[in-house]
């Protein structure tokens, strides 16, 4: 390794535009942005894409810091610094995925900070390869690995086929759609077209399972095509007057919840012939509606017998499933027609048309029944076969019989075209006509996996959208009582050739300027190239079960393409037992899964310090799932467990970001100082002649060096509840420089003690802060901390004015305080003068001055009046600034009041741009004031 003391700073490890980050990732997780990367194949939490090449470049490019002959000065340094915040809040933004201008300045960037070469990225937990994908995007030769064959696949697709096949013409027989093709539009025009080609064959072998249906007089009595048939599954009725009844066990019976639309399916039962009609309904009073809405459900697991009234209990139908006798019954059918959905009744025909054909092969391999976030092992289904209805099993298998024989044609094709010889394969490095052929049929399978995840009997029907929505919503297989089985031959959602052509899409939309490479190996003793940056998106401790989800698809992708990559496709099903997931089922309980994280863990994490770079950090992603957070917060065992493999992998943890990338997570989550969604953990190899200290003497390293380390958080406009997990990367960076802290009886301390340590030094670092400010502001802080906005009495306040050395009076001068009748409060900022203006002000506080810019920032957010405001209290912004992080923590922490604690948190949170707003305005008097374009 290089000496620590010549390697140079990155951005990453001193400051970056963390809001900016947050909010690009929080947008980029918005549907209906446009095609995207993980439109070709899904994947379970993958990282923002935005989030990715933000950190990447912040990873690659020097801190200002390093250079100290050309910015000598802290200001010259940060003058430099927002000059690459500017760059990464424009690669923040999704919109600019396809600037191609702004990535060509990025890497010029990493150039100059990389002396002239630009380094290889390798991400040994590839994943969804947004990691890898965002580093082909500026330019840089992206390498990952994964165990997951369904993993290494999507990689393959991602970042090493299309750069193989960069900027060719399609080789297809029909009319083009452009004249000139850049990136891999070629490639995806193909993959449209031949997706078309391949529905069309399977309408000739079994579009007889998809049959119109005829329309009522009333509505043009013609044929309509099927979007979905709704289906409730059905069990005996548990009364034994109608035990041979099968009664359905439906959740939900309404259909389309559009104002002027409302639909919903109504039961007519006749007990004199023990039969249950579904009849479509229209309208209704709310209550009817609110009633459609329980289906035959009663609570929360119960459901009743419609035709005795009987309860059917969550036993009972545990036991029905293992006897298989968990059965469907067609409710409604769902059918395009000229003024949007058309809801009709059930009909024998359709119903007896879904059963009529049985697949000679299907997915008889079993899953783990207890598997993360599997729900349906207790119903009696126990292979993936068991999610799909038989009409399912037909298409998709269907699907995969012609893909193989339609790979033949675009091979003929393309020789025809004038490509080279079919020679090699893809597998083998080849970029002729029959790996063309090849790389098509991949994007084909995975147009039947995108059909699958909306073509199971697990697909719940949106009454909002009018439409089925897939299955993998979130990382779980979950039980659905009445389920949409989508018409997976129709131009609709759920359909193979709308699923082929959005795959297109997004594949068209890739940057292939630089190649890639995607490979199958465990992270543990994966071989990486020389001076290998290393980021990395690992498995989150038991949050999800990748390899038990993935094998979903995986039987449909072994069936289609196992003879194109045979070695990825060689096992029945995804390799298991070496995944690193906390699976405590797997593992023999909670312990020893945990401990096996642990172990496999560190060793990869040892395997990535000795191999990487000792140029660049490295940047490892861990996500919080919302129940630890709840829970444990930032000493949660999963967290902890993560950053003690780090540490114990020979690693220090230099900086820590959180990104905010759930659209909600933050305004639900503050009153409990909720966590961001993932941290990023910049790491460096620790010294190997690191000591090992005692409890105190850490304890005397963290209160010398944390809290200039937070200043400059806050400098950074670190949002308040951003801080406790951005101020653990310096906390843990002390902690993890050392080879080991050791308890009063030698034994090492804990990473979750050590969390709680820095923890508890923030809080004291904030708390000190007070004594920075006026008097009349400390004792409004206290009254605040102690009383809220509530009143209290006058001898209280009198005590702790008093303390200050101050009266009550004196706050009352200050415009801070209301005292009458022996009674004080705060003056809320509703009730704050509005005519206040701090340049006339006598008595002016901090505590004033905040509540009037965040008043002000409340109704107008980053407007000329609000940056007018700050640019009159400019002598008093740092200790603003300072004033609203306490109050957010005490509102945050200590009075739980989620409203306050927003509102301190948002203008930190716009600082940066109030800050420009303001130093914007050369004159704020009268009528020269310059109006800005906010």
């Amino acid at each position: 390794m290089t000496s620590t003391n010549n390697i140079k700073k990155k951005l990453i490890e001193v400051a970056i535009p963390l809001e900016a980050i947050s909010a690009g990732s929080s947008y980029e997780k918005m549907p209906g942005i446009g095609p995207h990367p993980r439109g070709i194949h899904h994947w379970w939490a993958r990282r923002p894409h935005v989030a990715c090449r933000s950190f990447l470049f912040a990873q690659l490019v020097d801190d200002p810091s390093s250079d100290p002959a050309q910015f000598s000065t802290e200001e010259a340094q940060q003058v430099e610094r927002n000059r690459l915040f500017n760059i990464i809040e424009r690669l923040s933004d999704w919109k600019n995925s396809h600037d191609e201008e702004l990535f060509r300045e990025a890497r010029v960037e990493i150039l100059r900070s990389c002396n002239g070469t630009l380094p290889s990225v390798y991400d040994p937990f590839s994943g969804g390869f947004s990691i890898t994908s965002e580093a082909q995007r500026l330019g840089l030769p992206a390498h990952g690995s994964d165990l997951n064959p369904v993993a290494v696949m999507i990689g393959k697709a991602m970042i090493e086929i299309p750069p193989r096949f960069q900027g060719l013409k399609p080789v297809h027989p029909g009319p083009s759609d452009r004249n000139h093709y850049r990136h891999a539009e070629g490639l995806a025009e193909d993959v449209t077209y031949y997706g078309e080609r391949v529905r069309q064959r399977a309408v000739e072998r079994i579009g007889q399972l998809y049959p119109k249906v005829d329309l009522p007089k009333d509505l043009g009595g013609q044929k309509a095509t099927v979007i979905a048939w709704i289906w409730a599954r059905t069990v005996p009725s548990p009364d034994p007057a109608f035990s041979n009844v099968r009664v359905p066990i439906a959740s939900n019976f309404v259909l389309s919840t559009k104002k002027g639309k409302e639909s919903w399916i109504s039961l007519e039962i006749d007990k004199a012939t023990k039969t249950i009609q579904y009849r479509i309904r229209k309208g209704g009073t709310k209550a009817e509606i609110d009633k459609a809405k329980e289906g035959t459900k009663v609570g929360r697991a119960n459901f009743v017998c419609p035709i005795s009234e009987t309860a059917i209990t969550p036993e009972y139908i545990k036991e029905c499933g293992l006897k298989g006798e968990l059965g469907q019954t067609l409710m409604a059918i769902v059918a395009d027609g000229k003024g949007g959905r058309i809801y009709l009744p059930p009909s024998q025909h359709h119903e007896d048309v879904a059963f009529s054909q049985v697949s000679e092969w299907k997915p008889e391999a079993e899953f783990f029944q207890q598997g993360l976030g599997f729900r349906v092992g207790n119903y009696g289904m126990s292979k993936w076969s068991d999610l799909f209805t038989q009409r399912q099993i037909v298409a998709l298998n269907t699907l995969g019989e012609i893909i193989k024989d339609v790979r033949g044609e675009i091979e003929v094709a393309a020789l025809a075209g004038g490509m080279a010889d079919s020679e090699p394969s893809l597998r083998d490095g080849g970029v002729g006509a029959k790996a063309y052929a090849e790389a098509v049929s991949i994007y084909l399978a995975f147009g039947i996996d995108r059909a699958a995840d909306f073509n199971n009997s697990l697909v719940r029907w949106s009454s909002s959208n009018e439409k089925p929505m897939n299955l993998f919503g979130r990382q779980a297989i979950p039980m659905v009582w009445d389920f949409a089985e989508a018409n997976i031959l129709a131009d609709v959602v759920g359909g193979f050739a709308p699923a082929t052509e959005y795959q297109a899409k997004c594949l068209s939309r890739l940057i292939t300027d630089t190649p890639g490479v995607a490979w199958q190996h465990d992270a543990q003793s994966v071989i990486y190239g020389p001076d290998a940056v290393i980021s990395t998106d690992p498995p989150y401790y038991d949050n999800i079960g990748y390899a038990d989800l993935s094998d979903f698809f995986y039987v449909w992708l072994k069936r289609s393409i196992s003879d194109v990559y045979p070695d990825l496709f060689s096992f029945i099903q995804t390799p298991k037992s070496e995944e690193l997931v906390a699976t405590p089922a797997r593992h023999g309980g909670g312990k020893a899964a945990e401990q096996f994280f642990l172990d496999g863990m560190t060793k990869a994490m040892r395997s990535m310090a000795l191999q990487a770079s000792a140029e660049y950090p490295l940047s490892i992603y861990y996500a919080f799932k919302q129940s630890e957070i709840e829970k444990d917060g930032i000493s949660s065992t999963g967290w902890a467990t993560f950053i003690q493999a780090i540490i114990d992998a020979g690693m220090y943890i230099s900086a820590t970001w959180p990104v905010r990338s759930e659209q909600t997570s933050r305004i639900r989550g503050i009153g409990s100082n909720a966590l961001a969604s993932s941290v990023v953990l910049v790491c460096r190899k620790r010294d190997e002649n690191a000591i090992s200290v005692s409890r105190a003497e850490f304890l005397r390293a963290l209160k010398r060096e944390l809290p200039a380390a937070i200043a400059k958080l806050q400098v950074a406009n670190i949002a308040p509840a951003d801080m406790p997990q951005s101020a653990i990367g310096p906390g843990m960076g002390v902690f993890s420089h050392y080879k080991t802290v050791l308890e009063s009886d030698d034994s090492p301390m804990s990473v979750k003690t050590a969390l709680q340590l820095i923890n508890r030094e923030l809080d004291e670092y904030l708390g000190g802060i007070q004594g920075e400010f006026d008097a009349d502001t400390r004792f409004a802080i206290t009254w605040f901390e102690q009383h809220g906005m509530g009143k209290g009495d006058y001898g209280t306040a009198n005590s702790i004015a008093t303390a200050r050395g101050i009266s009550v009076d004196s706050v009352k001068h200050a415009g801070i305080v209301e005292s009458a009748a022996g009674k004080v409060r705060i003056l809320t900022r509703d009730e704050l003068d509005e005519d206040w203006d701090p340049e006339e002000d006598r008595h002016l506080t901090v505590w004033e001055c905040l509540q009037h810019l965040v008043g002000r920032h409340e109704k107008d957010g980053i407007s000329h009046d609000t940056a007018v405001l700050l640019k009159k209290i400019s002598t008093q912004a740092e200790a603003v600034k300072d004033l609203a992080y306490c109050l957010y923590d005490i509102s945050a922490n200590k009075r739980k009041d989620a409203k306050e604690a927003t509102a301190y948190n948002a203008l930190i949170a716009d600082w940066t741009e109030l800050t420009k707003a303001a130093a914007a305005i050369h004159d704020t008097s009268g009528d020269r004031q310059i109006r800005l374009d906010i």
